[in-house]
């Protein structure tokens, strides 16, 4: 994006994750998996972020330690690597607790320069099933 910040809003409500669920594109590395959907009413210059951390990776203690270090790496990586126009959800793994925080950088840059929208890269006439 050329000069112009980006603005960070967080995504509320379970019916936003859900429908996250449902059609969002994923990418997937060690330490989370990224969901992407564009939102074409969305105004200029804006980007959705959420976090999901489940009851399997540990204590309230555990998980809002992991969902921080996700909202710190994602705020470091957000003006460079997100489109704009788009909600983005992190759902975290077991590793983003223990990982070097550089590395959760990293794979955080990798998975925003990976994930295309659905139905991207397909050939067109080839069924989808």
């Amino acid at each position: 994006m050329t000069g112009q910040a980006i603005q960070i809003e967080t995504i509320k409500g379970r019916a936003n994750f859900v429908r996250m669920n449902t059609h969002a594109s994923r990418f997937v590395v060690s330490n989370f998996i990224l969901q992407m959907i564009e939102v074409p009413d969305m105004p200029e210059g804006q980007v959705r972020i959420g976090y999901t951390v489940t009851k399997k990776l540990g204590n309230a203690v555990v998980r809002n330690r992991i969902k921080r270090r996700l909202r710190e790496a994602a705020r470091k990586t957000i003006p460079t690597h997100a489109k704009t126009g788009r909600s983005y959800v992190f759902i975290a793994r077991h590793k983003a607790l223990s990982c070097d925080f550089a590395e959760l950088v990293r794979d955080m840059e990798f998975a925003f320069s990976r994930i295309r929208h659905p139905g991207a890269g397909r050939d067109p006439r080839q069924p989808t099933d």
